[in-house]
């Protein structure tokens, strides 16, 4: 169980009370760097257990109220916690309570500090700073002994059934905060180790292809927290050509990630070898079928051929269950380029079939995934579709390669009202 340090919150009840003003700790946890942990704001770790110890302080009318969840060291075998030292905000009797509480895993509740002989605690020399003292174990998620609620009274008091059954309340209302934040905390990991994994699988940055210009924009569908399948790429093929694809991959996760580097990897290597879209997408699919898993993939991808030439460009394209390619001309005619096809690691003799077509000033080609095509409305739920496609593309306008991508994933956006379900990935080649 990682947890993000520990927090000790003391709050004052009344005048003449032993604490303070309302502190905050949070060292450095294991696993975080400083950095890290001074880059977050306090409030959202804090502010829950602080609202806990006030409504204790106040209710019961203490001089004192904490929260103190402890780190956790590893041993052979075990877990236990790291009670950490709090003799800074309490006196060692205090803290020895602490520790009592948490690794006996019971309460503990002393109404006399100055008679109590309680043989959990550890009595040390120096007189108690507080009369009265009660402790109740902080747990996580699975049960764990994490922490501890505790109270203080400068004077002797009698904690009655009703007080000891409130505080008892309380500290599962810090349980529950402690087992939110872990939640939380996993799922911003993910998150990240998510966005990692995917920046991995798309190219850093686009190359420069003589006499053109090319530009891609991917957003991330879902909540971010998996690695979907979409994926995109340029990179030299023969005879000064270029190759460019689009691709999306069947499925999510860990197997989706290995299918989109087999993908990306066979078809930078076979554009090194030939130039015909039909031929490298067919070696794609006999990779794929050839992929020793229990666990077969599928994906559909469309893969151009591009070569500079003094007009512009010549382009050969073939589509394996992709969605045709557009291209809108420097007049801002719009038309679909491409044949259909079949999707890839299915059949060993998929219908894969080349078209081809020149690029002139002005002239634009457009890839994409149907993420944006099947993008849904936040108000009707209908599909983005084709047309509206159609329409946004012949609205461009003389714009940069970017700027057209730019637009693109805008108006998908703000057609969704930004709730992207799928991956989303727009790829423009464009004739300066």
């Amino acid at each position: 169980m990682d947890l993000p340090g520990y927090s000790s919150i003391q709050s004052p009840a009344r005048s003449g009370a032993l604490a303070g003003p309302v502190q905050a700790n949070i060292p450095e946890p294991p696993g975080w760097s400083a950095r890290w942990a001074d880059s977050l704001p306090a409030p959202r770790l804090v502010e829950p257990f602080d609202r806990v110890v006030r409504l204790a302080a106040m209710i019961l009318g203490t001089s004192l109220a904490s929260v103190t969840i402890a780190r956790w060291r590893a041993s052979p075998g075990r877990s236990c916690p790291d009670v950490p030292d709090t003799t800074g905000r309490q006196s060692p009797l205090e803290h020895s309570w602490l520790q009592s509480v948490i690794k006996s895993q019971e309460k503990l509740v002393i109404d006399d500090a100055h008679l109590d002989l309680h043989p959990r605690a550890r009595r040390p020399s120096e007189p108690a700073r507080v009369g009265a003292w009660a402790g109740f174990p902080v747990r996580d998620a699975r049960g764990n002994v994490v922490g501890a609620l505790c109270v203080a009274d400068r004077l002797p008091r009698h904690w009655s059934a009703g007080e000891v059954e409130f505080l008892e309340t309380l500290a599962q209302v810090a349980s529950r905060e402690v087992a939110l934040q872990a939640a939380l905390q996993h799922s911003a990991e993910r998150a990240e180790l998510a966005q990692i994994l995917q920046e991995s699988l798309l190219p850093p940055r686009l190359p420069e292809i003589p006499g053109l210009h090319s530009a891609a924009r991917y957003v991330a569908g879902g909540t971010g927290a998996e690695v979907l399948g979409d994926f995109y790429d340029i990179f030299p093929s023969v005879r000064g050509s270029w190759g460019m694809v689009v691709g999306d991959v069947c499925g999510k996760g860990a197997a989706a990630a290995k299918s989109t580097a087999l993908a990306r990897y066979t078809l930078r290597a076979e554009a090194h070898r030939v130039g015909r879209p039909s031929l490298i997408l067919a070696a794609l699919n006999q990779a794929l079928l050839d992929w020793p898993t229990d666990d077969p993939r599928h994906l559909t991808a469309i893969y151009a051929t591009a070569r500079p030439t003094l007009a512009g460009a010549s382009v050969q394209i073939s589509s394996a269950g992709h969605p045709l390619a557009l291209v809108r001309r420097a007049g801002g005619g719009v038309q679909t380029f491409g044949r259909p096809g079949t999707l890839l690691g299915l059949l060993p003799d998929p219908e894969l079939r080349d078209s081809q077509t020149s690029l002139r000033t002005g002239d634009s080609l457009v890839l994409f995934t149907d993420g944006v095509t099947e993008a849904r409305s936040q108000i009707d739920r209908n599909l983005y579709g084709d047309d509206r496609l159609h329409d946004v593309v012949a609205d461009l306008g003389d714009m940069p390669a970017g700027h057209m991508a730019d637009a693109i994933q805008q108006a998908v956006l703000a057609f969704s009202g930004r709730e992207i379900r799928d991956d989303t990935v727009v790829l423009v080649l464009r004739v300066p």
